[in-house]
């Protein structure tokens, strides 16, 4: 695979890093990830993979926008209120990134389905708002052998970790560092306890996804 004068010209800023080059921008462009959510967490992780170049972004959340989404859900607009989420973050990928491609998957993530999609990736990372979701991404992940950057949040706080437990012995995984979720009752909504917007953006920063 060789660069076109349009792909050095959008990536130019990464080609001139010795961490990433000619060789890195194309592995990023051959490379497939998985996000799960298309929410708080989601939407600046959608942004962000697009514009680096992430050759196929696949996107997996059955809901559709809600107006109350947009004060923190970046990737939605206030004209695509009641779309689909997914189509909703497919159309502003491609307004960041023409040359990337976006697979919308409209569903949620379940046993009898999560195993095929996390599959057809090489990397997954975790948007979603909900533990049973957490800590089925991450036996699967484990047991696929596919990389897992999962994130969270809290009104004012976040937490970010990538998890590569089949690498052995000095690499946990989610599970390992919380071993069982905690009483549904202890869990705040988003109904009743939000967060800030620029909290959702500031962990993305960070990940080396």
């Amino acid at each position: 695979m060789e660069l076109s004068e349009e792909q050095f010209q959008r990536y130019a800023r990464h080609l001139i890093l010795d961490e990433v080059g000619e060789e890195g921008q194309i592995r990023l462009l051959k490379s497939r990830v998985l996000v799960v959510g298309a929410g708080g967490l989601g939407s600046p992780m959608l942004l962000y993979l697009a514009a680096a170049g992430v050759g196929t972004i696949g996107i997996t959340d059955p809901d559709r926008v809600d107006l109350t989404n947009l004060q923190r859900q970046i990737v939605h607009a206030t004209e695509r209120v009641g779309a689909l989420k997914v189509e909703s973050a497919r159309e502003a990928l491609a307004a960041v990134n023409p040359g990337v491609c976006v697979e919308a998957h409209p569903v949620r993530l379940a046993p009898e389905n999560a195993e095929a999609l996390i599959g057809g990736y090489d990397l997954v990372a975790d948007g979603s708002d909900n533990f049973a979701t957490r800590y089925l991404l991450t036996d699967l992940c484990f047991r696929l052998e596919k990389p897992l950057v999962a994130a969270a949040l809290s009104p004012f706080e976040g937490q970010i970790s990538t998890f590569r437990p089949y690498l052995g012995a000095g690499h946990p995984c989610y599970r390992c560092l919380f071993r069982e979720p905690p009483p549904p009752d202890l869990v705040p909504r988003c109904e009743t306890s939000s967060a800030r917007s620029p909290a959702f953006s500031a962990p993305c920063r960070r990940s080396r996804c």
